[in-house]
């Protein structure tokens, strides 16, 4: 997910980390490395069919 201008994100342990960036991605897929941020774990990870 990619979030524009000034944020706060919070990560699972109830950490905040604030961005200033004018875009920043946020791990949705639960695989990155680096959370809350995205790494691009999910290019890597298998589809799953939707309902």
């Amino acid at each position: 997910m990619l979030l524009r201008g000034d944020h706060v994100v919070q990560d699972e342990d109830g950490n905040e980390y604030r961005t200033e960036r004018p875009v920043s991605a946020v791990c949705r897929c639960g695989g990155s490395k680096i959370k809350p941020w995205c790494d691009g774990t999910h290019k890597l990870l298998l589809k799953r069919p939707r309902d």
